[in-house]
């Protein structure tokens, strides 16, 4: 069993290390710590384009378009990274293989229909930029006049990198 492990933790240490090599993530210049990659090099390895993931309802019995259906900005990111972190798991990846990432944001009614950045912000870094997942994909964030379903704020799509 002892050997077994030993084996398993090689094999993640080498994994790692082939991920480190195919994958270059350049930082904002200046020194920000604000948590994005200015720009990410895929040296190798098969590209996974996930379709725009949306939020599901945080309360399916509420009324629905309504804020109590949906949730806020900050939820509706936490349901939509979930969704996004279980698909790129059902194919052998985490959110660290994320390379880019695009924001769609409706903006919010409470906030004179201007974009919740900071809700979106307060869940995202919870997925990137952490002592557990480092790795900062490249990302835009728009604003846009609406999505699929009336109070919906949120949709994410992001491309993901498989090392070789």
């Amino acid at each position: 069993m002892k050997k077994q492990l030993c084996m398993a933790a090689l094999a993640l240490f080498v994994t790692t290390q082939v991920s480190a090599d195919a994958v270059k993530r350049y930082p904002l210049p200046g020194g920000s710590s604000f948590p994005i990659a200015s720009a990410v090099e895929v040296k190798a390895g098969s590209t996974i384009f996930e379709s725009g993931n949306i939020p599901s309802p945080k309360d399916a019995k509420a009324e629905a378009g309504t804020l109590a259906f949906w949730g806020n900005t900050e939820e509706q990111t936490d349901s939509v990274l979930a969704k996004i972190e279980a698909s790129l798991k059902g194919k052998g990846l985490d959110m660290g293989s994320v390379v880019k990432m695009t924001v769609f944001l409706v903006g919010d009614p409470a906030m004179d229909g201007k974009m919740d950045f900071s809700g979106f912000m307060k869940s995202y870094v919870r997925y990137f930029g952490t002592e557990a997942q480092p790795n900062l994909p490249a990302r835009s964030a728009v604003q846009v006049a609406g999505l699929v379903a009336p109070g919906m704020m949120v949709e994410i799509e992001v491309i993901a990198v498989r090392p070789e």
